[in-house]
């Protein structure tokens, strides 16, 4: 297995670590090591992609896992901010987010199965896809940044705390947006593989 595949797993790895810290509350500095954790598995994320296309390291392995790291990651995320905002009024946005994120991704993991299993080459991500991604990762570190100030280091005065939920919330709905424009870009890249009476 070579490097950029080793460390797309190491991220696969990384995630439930992730997501159990930003559940225990009685954690000290939860939202400050989730951000840690978080932040060095995205560079993982742009460093295993740089390394690969560099030294001719790319592989059907690692462009099928890749993306699915990635969702792994930034999955685990939203739904711990579901936890986070439960009991507000931004809990049922988070729901509503998670289950475009999840469509979307089960649609194109889907699409890619049904495009090998009809012969056609394994289809790595577009740049809309690519955006969804970096979209997804930025909104969710500044998310988890907002939290250090809030839950860690006791920023937390209802005017400073609505503010940052409302960022939060239009960062997290422009990626669900770019969920929808990257997976409706995919499924018409792959409709010619699409037989229904296969």
């Amino acid at each position: 297995m070579n490097t950029p595949n080793k460390l797309t797993i190491a991220r696969m790895i990384a995630t439930p670590i992730f997501m159990a810290v930003m559940l225990i509350e009685t954690l000290p500095y939860r939202f400050l090591i989730s951000l840690v954790l978080f932040a060095a598995a995205s560079l993982t994320d742009m460093i295993d992609g740089k390394m690969a296309r560099k030294y001719n390291l790319v592989t059907d392995f690692g462009k099928f896992l890749d993306p699915l790291a990635d969702k792994m990651l930034t999955t685990s995320a939203y739904l711990g901010f579901i936890f986070v905002f439960a009991g507000t009024g931004y809990c049922w946005q988070m729901v509503a987010i998670v289950f475009i994120v999840l469509f979307r991704e089960f649609m194109v993991s889907s699409l890619r199965l049904v495009t090998v299993s009809s012969g056609g080459k394994v289809v790595a991500a577009n740049m809309w896809g690519k955006l969804k991604t970096v979209s997804q990762m930025v909104g969710i570190v500044l998310a988890l940044f907002a939290y250090v100030l809030i839950e860690d280091f006791g920023i937390n005065n209802a005017g400073f705390v609505n503010i940052a939920n409302l960022v939060i919330s239009i960062l997290f709905w422009l990626s669900a947006v770019l969920c929808i424009i990257s997976g409706m870009i995919y499924l018409g890249a792959c409709k010619e593989y699409i037989d229904p009476s296969k």
